[in-house]
């Protein structure tokens, strides 16, 4: 007995579509979506504009959906159990540009205009910890003191 394997039939009608064709809705390419067996996928949030990587995150379905229709970053806390909008404690909102899957529909990349830091530690992306060629580590100092950016609003 064959399974439907929803990943196989997007990529099937994408590759048979011609570029002046609609592809399919957005429920489709949810539906797409490769989950991992904790209900999550990874995310990748790029500067749309200098494309510069700010940070990975997770997301669950509803925290995409919300993403998708609202067009303000909404991730999965895994420490927290919930949904994380991005800026919600911060105020260092991230407005989705667009969103993309990668050839395996297991990874999302949103383009973003990130207000502000992108990192907890006051920094603007994540990745600020860097190698050198002489394997010498070297950090970038953040944007906002972590204190005042977490400041009880």
């Amino acid at each position: 007995m064959s399974r439907f394997d929803p990943h196989a039939s997007l990529f099937k009608a994408l590759e048979s579509a011609g570029c002046d064709e609609t592809l399919p809705p957005t429920q489709t390419l949810l539906d797409a979506a490769r989950f991992n067996s904790d209900g999550l996928i990874p995310a990748i949030a790029q500067q749309h504009d200098s494309g510069e990587v700010l940070m990975m995150a997770w997301m669950n379905r509803e925290a995409l959906e919300e993403t998708l229709s609202t067009r303000r970053v909404c991730y999965y806390s895994r420490s927290r159990g919930k949904l994380w909008r991005k800026g919600e404690s911060s105020g260092q909102q991230q407005a989705l540009v667009s969103a993309a899957f990668d050839c395996d529909a297991d990874t999302v990349l949103l383009q973003v205009d990130q207000t502000g830091p992108a990192c907890h530690t006051g920094r603007r992306s994540c990745f600020y910890i860097a190698v050198d060629h002489e394997k010498a580590a070297i950090t970038s100092a953040p944007l906002i003191d972590p204190a005042t950016l977490y400041a009880k609003r």
